[in-house]
């Protein structure tokens, strides 16, 4: 549920930068704008998953956590983004080929509809499978549990 909060707040400051990018100082490139507008999102997500949505899992190093996480969402971002692509450069769903409502209804459901909910869950999958491997390798917070996971003890012996 954490994952799914944290990915609502996202999602809408990926429709609000988005937007506010595309009506105002790149009317001209949806791709840069949404691409923009995942970038601030991506950064806000890793900080809220980190300390909020996989809090207690880790098992890697601060750096190593933060590149494999940025190296996810990278590609992630891509896949999130391919839709919109195809939708504007192959299915030529765009002005003046179309009428602007359809155009911006075309640029909703593929970048933030389809393209969000690729990415998703590819970002799930990895992060959990990569980024945050291991379960409980971080104390909750307020736990009074302050030990140290045992790879971390053994790497300190």
């Amino acid at each position: 549920m954490r994952f799914a909060t944290v990915g609502g707040i996202c999602f809408l400051i990926t429709i609000a930068v988005n937007y506010a990018l595309k009506f105002t100082v790149l009317t001209g490139n949806p791709l840069t704008a949404f691409g923009i507008a995942v970038l601030v999102a991506t950064i806000v997500s890793y900080v809220l998953n980190r300390e909020w949505s996989f809090r207690t899992r880790g098992g890697r190093e601060n750096h190593h956590e933060a590149a494999l996480f940025f190296l996810f969402s990278g590609i992630a971002m891509g896949l999130n983004t391919l839709p919109l692509a195809v939708s504007r450069y192959v299915l030529q769903l765009q002005r003046p080929q179309v009428g602007l409502l359809t155009q911006e209804i075309a640029d909703f459901v593929s970048s933030i509809i389809l393209g969000t909910l690729v990415a998703m869950a590819f970002r799930w999958w990895a992060f959990k499978r990569w980024v945050f491997p291991q379960a409980g390798a971080r104390p909750r917070a307020g736990s009074g549990d302050q030990t140290l996971p045992q790879a971390r003890q053994d790497r300190a012996a």
